[in-house]
């Protein structure tokens, strides 16, 4: 028998055997398939019946004598219909146990032969140089796959890594928007819209802020007059920074509109918010409000208040503007409480 079969695979055409070969078909030529159906055994699956599912260790190789069988892979790679001579599942003849890369599933009435490890050793012992052909031409289909698969998962990581470029500017013009909506573009504190989403959240989560501090500029229109607003606004970036330095992560900082500016303290008592008020009248006295001028020559006045749990925000801005306007009138530069 052995040498009659080699009698006929010598038939086969050289240009043949190296375009099977390079193309990695899967199909078996007339002479390989009349000798492997000399192994092996039928196997019958009716439409929809499953051979083996993906991850099943794989013991044997399957040819498809009639019908078709579906090859279903993960996700990321398509589908293969598999029709009459083509064979699959070769490397659970070549590598124990190997684990099967996909779901196998008859698309409609399938005759299968199937070849067992033990079956594929007589084969060799019976024809050799049959067997290295097929070999060759498994070994090539293999690497293509495999190439198919680094080229696939190569697109993959470059779409991967666009998208999360995207994602990062994404963040980036998300987190510059924020800053637009919710800071004061001068001095780089919250404005009134971040004030107002503080406010709410504090109300939403029964823990609202402990104690306000509402400053105003001394006489900041005089300032303007006499020194030109630029001068002005180095001043209010100035008294920024101060303000900024008193509110921990749980604070928050404002500038409320033109020179007028509060500061929320999360949690104090009357000492820490005096000791917050005294810190921002030393700290601005010190300040070089604007170039050429000496310290001192911009103040604040501060008024301040405990607030009460539940007291509505306009109720606790009152006391404290009344608290403000009580430090002005005898002369600013100071803060003054409101305790009622």
């Amino acid at each position: 028998m052995g040498s009659g079969v080699l009698a006929v695979q010598t038939g086969i055409p050289d240009s043949s055997i190296a375009a099977g070969a390079s193309m990695g078909c899967a199909r078996l030529s007339a002479v390989e398939l009349a000798l492997l159906q000399q192994y092996g055994r039928r196997r019958v699956l009716h439409a929809g019946d499953v051979l083996f599912r993906r991850g099943d260790a794989g013991t044997s190789m399957f040819i498809i004598i009639s019908g078709a069988i579906g090859l279903d892979f993960c996700q990321d790679m398509p589908s293969k219909q598999l029709g009459a001579h083509d064979f699959f599942g070769e490397l659970g003849l070549l590598i124990e146990h190997h684990l099967r890369s996909s779901d196998a599933r008859a698309t409609e009435e399938t005759v299968l032969q199937e070849v067992s490890h033990a079956d594929f050793q007589r084969l060799i012992d019976l024809d050799p140089e049959m067997v290295l052909f097929f070999l060759r031409r498994t070994l090539s289909r293999v690497v293509s796959s495999e190439q198919r698969l680094v080229d696939q998962l190569s697109r993959r990581n470059q779409e991967l890594e666009t998208a999360l470029g995207n994602l990062y500017n994404a963040n980036d013009e998300l987190h510059q928007t924020r800053e637009l909506v919710y800071c004061d573009d001068l001095t780089g504190l919250s404005n009134r819209r971040a004030l107002t989403l503080y406010l709410q959240k504090a109300h939403r989560a029964g823990d609202g802020p402990q104690g306000l501090l509402l400053i105003d500029c001394d006489d900041f229109k005089g300032l303007n007059d006499s020194q030109g607003h630029l001068a002005g606004d180095h001043a209010l970036q100035s008294v920024g920074r101060v303000l900024s330095s008193v509110a921990s992560r749980d604070d928050i900082a404002c500038r409320l509109g033109g020179d007028e500016f509060c500061v929320l303290l999360h949690r104090a008592d009357e000492a820490r918010l005096a000791r917050a008020a005294e810190f921002v009248l030393e700290a601005v006295r010190g300040l070089v409000a604007y170039p050429g001028a000496a310290p001192g020559a911009c103040s604040v006045s501060i008024g301040l208040v405990l607030i009460e749990a539940g007291r509505p925000w306009n109720s606790i801005y009152s006391r404290a503007d009344r608290a403000l306007y009580g430090a002005k009138r005898r002369g600013g530069n100071r803060a003054c409480w409101s305790r009622r």
